[in-house]
């Protein structure tokens, strides 16, 4: 069973892109959450990572960071592993 991915994005932002594809590249369906004019959630967001950046990614319930810690896990072969992971 496929473990769920989130990808908190906004309008406009180049590494969100970037993140995005890779995804869809590897065939890994994500859910997208557009927080560009939602305060609460990006507070929620710096609560819950720690960062004011975006795109922040979670697998699961697990925060893995932005588009370069998620090609980072990609290049290591960590990625696919993690997201076909049995819940």
């Amino acid at each position: 069973m496929a473990v769920p991915v989130k990808v908190y994005v906004t309008t406009f932002c180049a590494y969100c892109v970037r993140a995005k594809e890779l995804l869809k590249k590897r065939g890994i369906a994500f859910e997208e959450i557009d927080v560009t004019r939602d305060d609460e959630k990006r507070a929620w967001l710096v609560e819950a990572t720690g960062r004011r950046t975006v795109p922040q990614i979670f697998i699961g319930d697990e925060a893995i960071g932005g588009s370069d810690e998620l090609h980072a896990l990609d290049r290591a072969g960590k990625l696919m592993p993690m997201v076909s992971a049995a819940s």
